[in-house]
């Protein structure tokens, strides 16, 4: 008897053990009987709003193509809120002040940083546990994690990512008139001696030019960002000099007068364009088009872009080619790479209808296949596979970023987040030329400094002195240049007096002081 209970027992238990297992087997939407089946939360119909402006290539448009796969794979509908260039900052600066920012919103790190702990952009740190792809980003970038910080401890950017992580990826070269060069059998410059004799070389057989012409003073491309460096080592008035690892201010290196006195010789012998304080970059791109300039420092992108300008506009022979970057005696040849870590990012708004869902949709777009959409676009559509690595749809041209952007809001800035990706892509599609610039380029490419930290007090600082030291600076060199002002020992020293002054002294302690406490630095 006993064992013929035991048996039943035993059937009895074997038999709910086969109604659970069918039970557990049955799809997880798919309800049991008598029952009404739940919705997919996570991909649930849902729309965020997104502040963009419009790029040069093309406006911003509602219905780009990779936002249509988005919202099939997410359920995310993107509304963009967009404004002009022009009006961008403005608008920003409004929309934060009035804690009114669009659901997701690019803003520099600093103010993710400065108004997150106001509650004005979500803390992203209390996500982390649910969002794998945005954990994964912060411990594979540092500095990300780094900028990305408040005072509170709160996380509030997702840093947009501008450079390989191997410090090689660079923007800018020398370029000039390679068939004037072969007319006249001339040879590359390698040293500022030998620039200077190649624009009075250009400029006594096409007198009627200005052979050097900059798109600006100031910034990357800048006249004296670049002819600065090329005498004193220090990229722009303020960075890390590769020399010594700490923060310097160009004006106060022995080498920054000797850069004035040669622009100063380029300027009066007529070599340097005598506009070179206020010309546009309508201006700019007219000059070089037209033969009126022949030489310039600008970002390597264009180069084949407006060499095919040059001969539509009736030249056939218009070639541009990279001439080699040089550096006074004594003075590292270099050129910092793309930094890896950019200076703006992604926020979301504090007060977004659906947290969980915003932060969902972000880690999506921070993961392959979201980050693939925003900066490769749709496989078979903008980009192929070629051995395994994406390449970008070869109708698009030497310059594809303008399809991309126009067409389809890829690369689009204030909507990708990985910049390195496209480059990446974009570079292994180049021209044989342009891979031989980069090529040519290499030896003088250095990584980037990491960005620094600054504390209320040092930002306030900063907002007190740099702005119109700055305006000085540029106002007084442009004077030495033109000749309005001599160059001489008591004329620069009054200079620099007047720059400390201005708050020289202070703003070099302070970026030391934060660059010390951000990286360790010793």
């Amino acid at each position: 008897m006993k064992k013929r209970n035991v048996a039943t027992g035993l059937t009895t238990v074997m038999l709910i053990s086969l109604v659970a297992a069918a039970c557990s087997s049955q799809p997880n939407d798919t309800p049991a009987a008598g029952e009404t089946k739940k919705p997919d939360e996570s991909k649930k119909p849902i729309t965020f709003t997104w502040l963009a402006y419009d790029r040069p290539e093309g406006k911003v448009r509602q219905d780009w193509d990779i936002f249509k796969e988005i919202e099939t794979k997410t359920g995310v509908k993107v509304e963009f809120q967009v404004v002009s260039q022009e009006g961008l900052k403005e608008k920003k600066q409004i929309m934060i002040a009035t804690n009114s920012v669009t659901d997701f919103i690019q803003v520099d790190t600093l103010e993710g940083r400065q108004h997150g702990p106001d509650k004005v952009f979500l803390n992203l740190k209390d996500y982390l546990d649910k969002a794998p792809n945005l954990k994964a980003f912060y411990e594979k970038y540092p500095e990300a994690r780094a900028v990305a910080t408040g005072v509170d401890g709160g996380i509030y950017t997702v840093p947009v990512i501008e450079g390989d992580a191997e410090g090689k990826g660079f923007n800018f070269v020398w370029y000039t008139r390679k068939d004037i060069m072969d007319k006249y059998g001339l040879k590359a410059p390698t040293s500022v001696d030998e620039f200077y004799q190649f624009l009075k070389t250009l400029k006594e057989k096409q007198p009627d030019t200005y052979p050097l012409i900059n798109n600006a003073i100031v910034g990357d491309t800048g006249l004296f960002t670049t002819f600065g460096r090329a005498f004193t080592g220090i990229h722009g008035f303020y960075n890390v000099d590769p020399a010594t690892d700490k923060y310097a201010f160009a004006p106060y290196h022995k080498g920054y007068k000797d850069s004035l006195v040669y622009l100063n010789k380029l300027f009066n012998e007529k070599l340097l364009d005598p506009e070179f304080s206020m010309i546009t970059q309508a201006q700019w791109e007219e000059r070089i088009l037209k033969g009126k300039s022949l030489v310039t420092f600008f970002w390597k992108a264009d180069l084949e872009t407006l060499m095919d300008k040059g001969r539509k506009a009736g030249s056939a022979d218009y070639t541009l080619d990279a001439i080699p970057q040089f550096a006074a005696d004594g003075i590292k040849n270099y050129q910092f790479s793309r930094s890896v870590v950019g200076a703006s990012g992604r926020a979301i708004s504090a007060k977004v209808k659906d947290k969980d869902r915003a932060v969902q949709f972000l880690d999506y777009l921070l993961g392959e296949e979201g980050s693939n959409y925003l900066s490769l676009g749709i496989e078979g559509k903008t980009y192929t596979k070629e051995n395994g690595k994406a390449v970008y749809n070869k109708d698009f041209g030497a310059s594809p970023f303008t399809t991309l952007r126009k067409d389809w809001g890829v690369w689009y800035d204030m909507v990708t987040l990985d910049n390195a990706k496209s480059r990446e892509v974009w570079e292994r599609g180049l021209s044989d030329k342009s891979k031989d610039i980069n090529k040519r380029y290499e030896p003088f490419i250095i990584p980037a400094p990491k960005q620094i930290v600054k504390t209320k007090e040092e930002l306030e600082l900063e907002k007190s002195k740099l702005n119109n030291l700055n305006k000085f600076l540029e106002q007084k060199l442009t004077e030495f240049v033109a000749g309005k002002t001599p160059i001489n020992d008591k004329t620069y020293q009054e200079f620099i007096d007047q720059a400390k002054k201005l708050g020289s002294d202070e703003l070099l302690e302070m970026y030391n002081s934060a660059y010390t406490r951000t990286y360790g630095k010793k």
